[in-house]
């Protein structure tokens, strides 16, 4: 990531042309929020003094104590590449502070470089991330509204004509490398309709940005080219869901500490220790790396999804998947966490539930290297393979159960973040939905 200063970005801001200034922030739900300010107010942003109402926010604060201040970060500067030629659109992620200069403690974004530290206090220097966001394009009505119809009927690494979406997934691609963004591979995804960008690994932080970046890009050229983009975890019945595999390792002054030449798989005991937290502590993860309703529509059998807790080098039906690359690019794939997770707050529970296997040189079980999906209910037992949750308010149960895990979140994100998703689990509960009319309407 470049390194600016503020006299770098007011530069930058005179030679292209940039008119206004968006002071971006993402809610304890994952969604991004942003204050738009005109270029005459970068100075008094650079400076940390611009100021927006926190009880407006889901899960800030109350109406009383509702003043909070943007602190941008200089490094996340970047110019909206699709912007008018009369006057482009910058952006600056930033951190939420208190009006006496503490960190606000319900910034998701914070909260992650809280964690970041216990890392570094066992001595390590990097928790990186490489994510796999997949996503559906769906075609859009008259109105410009969302409809069910796909815009393709491609499959896995399908190629046009079959693939509709490859020119707006080309010019996604072409966007996100003119903002800095290092794409290693696009394809067409399992099921029609869905596709995966995957971009190069970075530090948490900076990954986590990507990501809200990725997710604003790929809705905004999607819509330039008629197409709704959704990361909804599961938009359509009978097909594959969205995922965004987590790939993770931790880093020691430049070496990845999940290397071992000589340790069985080339995997160190930091790795496998990490691997073992990760299992422990997955069932009451689940609730913030796949925090809605719809998250576990996708977490069944049949559908790539896992749904059991195990690993393996080489299956990919379990929750956690070693890649078969080594050295530097020695990695753990968790993959449970959808696209619709908060990702500072995703990354902060699985690195809490890592560094927990670490420092209580947890073992792992044996690696299973059978599809679980195919073994009985018995043969998992008898394995010592667990489920994760079946619904939402199964993990949310889960999650309160887990003082690792509550305390990745902090008693402030944590209260909201429960209050919020049992509102969500409720409503869905006393909804009455159409498959219930379906098959009870005539029947009774």
């Amino acid at each position: 990531m470049a390194k600016f200063t503020k006299d770098d970005i007011k530069r930058l801001a005179s030679e292209e042309n940039v008119k206004f200034i968006r002071l971006q922030f993402t809610d304890i739900l994952g969604t991004i929020k942003n204050v738009e300010i005109p270029i005459s107010q970068l100075e008094k942003a650079l400076d940390n003094k611009m100021m927006f109402d926190g009880s407006s926010i889901e899960g800030f604060v109350r109406i009383e104590e509702s003043d909070m201040y943007l602190y941008p970060d200089l490094d996340t500067w970047v110019v909206f590449p699709w912007t008018a030629e009369k006057g482009k659109v910058a952006r600056l992620i930033c951190d939420i502070y208190n009006p006496d200069g503490t960190p606000f403690l319900g910034d998701p974004r914070n909260n992650l470089r809280r964690i970041l530290k216990e890392m570094e206090e066992l001595g390590f220097t990097d928790f990186n991330l490489g994510p796999e966001p997949e996503f559906f394009l769906f075609k859009l009505d008259e109105k410009g509204d969302p409809t069910l119809e796909l815009n393709d009927a491609g499959g896995y690494f399908d190629l046009a004509p079959t693939d509709l979406g490859e020119n707006c997934r080309r010019d996604i691609v072409l966007e996100l490398e003119e903002m800095g963004f290092e794409i290693e591979a696009s394809h067409h995804e399992v099921a029609p309709g869905q596709h995966e960008i995957d971009f190069k690994y970075a530090d948490a932080i900076t990954a986590c940005d990507q990501i809200q970046t990725f997710k604003l890009v790929v809705k905004t050229i999607a819509r330039k080219h008629g197409l709704h983009a959704t990361f909804m975890p599961k938009p359509l019945f009978g097909v594959n869901g969205s995922g965004m595999h987590s790939n993770v390792s931790l880093f020691k002054n430049g070496e990845n500490a999940f290397y071992d030449p000589t340790g069985n798989l080339e995997l160190s005991d930091t790795a496998r220790q990490f691997i073992a937290g990760i299992i422990k502590h997955a069932p009451n993860f689940t609730a913030v790396t796949n925090p809605t309703v719809n998250s576990y529509k996708r977490l069944v059998p049949g559908y790539e999804a896992p749904c059991y807790v195990a690993w393996s080098a080489r299956n990919r039906s379990p929750l956690i998947r070693i890649p078969a690359s080594r050295g530097l690019s020695t990695r753990v794939e968790v993959r449970s966490v959808d696209p619709a997770a908060n990702p500072y707050l995703a990354m902060a529970v699985l690195l809490s539930a890592g560094l927990d296997g670490i420092k209580n040189n947890l073992t792992p079980p044996a690696p299973v290297d059978r599809n679980i999906y195919v073994m009985t209910r018995e043969e998992r037992i008898e394995e010592g393979i667990i489920d994760l949750p079946a619904t939402l308010a199964q993990a949310l149960d889960q999650l309160k159960s887990d003082e690792v895990m509550t305390s990745a979140l902090g008693d402030h994100i944590l209260e909201h973040f429960i209050e919020a998703k049992e509102i969500e689990w409720d409503m869905f509960r006393t909804q009455v939905h159409p498959w219930e009319r379906e098959q009870y309407m005539s029947m009774y």
